[in-house]
């Protein structure tokens, strides 16, 4: 846990770039390898896929950062229903690979809910016994609503699943969801692109309401200043900066800005 969360304050920088195990060459990830060399000295720890590791990630950074080890697929953006999982990467893979942490996808409420609880369940009694945590991603269908009523359902069954970390969506009286699941480690997904005063926002009142941290791919590399917001989000996780400062450091990059692809 303490390669995924600085001990030091208790609070991470994950950078997720998972997204083409499902949605493929998507923007800002369709030359994986800049957009790892240019943002990897910036999060504290990566959320990746495996061929990504092998492919992308020059040698010289092997090691650099710890990676979060996306362990589940099977479907993609042309299936309606994202939620039909099955694990894709074995604890051996893992080991292998050196991973921090592994992820795992759990679709409450979907229709194969109950398969994605097992993948969870199958992971973290596998991992738990060389020590490797899990982080349970509440993946959130098209009908689910991202409130705290289902939101804090899908977190607490992730833990009492017994998940070392929660990544899950921001919503109103977050500070309840994270109280619903102390003290399990909770992280914030970023979701679909946004302005960067939404995104940093969000990011505030995350860490605010008790979250460690966050774990952002496309507000930071779908950012026209991907470099200024990755430095903004650390300024708010790390250094407990205001909203303003965060932008104030952002402004400063847009200078040399330049897009991903």
């Amino acid at each position: 846990m303490n390669r995924i969360i600085n001990p030091k304050d208790n609070r991470v920088v994950m950078f997720a770039i998972d997204h083409p195990y499902f949605q493929g060459p998507t923007t800002g990830l369709r030359n994986m390898s800049k957009t790892i060399k240019t943002l990897l000295p910036y999060c504290d720890c990566v959320m990746t896929t495996r061929g990504a590791v092998r492919s992308n990630i020059a040698l010289e950074d092997v090691g650099l950062k710890p990676v979060m080890l996306r362990a589940t697929g099977g479907n993609s953006v042309l299936n309606e229903d994202l939620s039909d999982e099955k694990l894709t990467v074995t604890i051996k893979e893992a080991i292998r690979m050196d991973a921090a942490g592994i992820a795992i996808s759990v679709f409450i409420g979907s229709a194969n809910q109950q398969q994605t609880i097992m993948n969870l369940t199958e992971m973290i009694n596998q991992a738990e016994e060389y020590g490797i945590p899990v982080l349970a991603v509440t993946a959130v269908g098209k009908k689910m609503a991202r409130d705290l009523r289902y939101l804090a359902l899908a977190s607490r069954i992730c833990q009492d699943a017994g998940a070392r970390i929660i990544k899950t969506y921001y919503c109103e009286e977050f500070s309840r969801l994270v109280d619903a699941v102390s003290p399990t480690a909770v992280v914030v997904a970023g979701g679909k692109h946004t302005s960067a005063p939404d995104s940093l926002q969000m990011v505030y009142n995350s860490i605010q309401a008790g979250a460690v941290g966050v774990d952002f791919g496309r507000n930071i590399f779908q950012d026209d200043n991907p470099i200024g917001m990755i430095k903004a989000i650390r300024s708010i996780v790390h250094e407990n900066h205001t909203v303003k400062e965060a932008l104030d450091i952002y402004n400063a990059c847009l200078p040399n800005a330049s897009k991903l692809d």
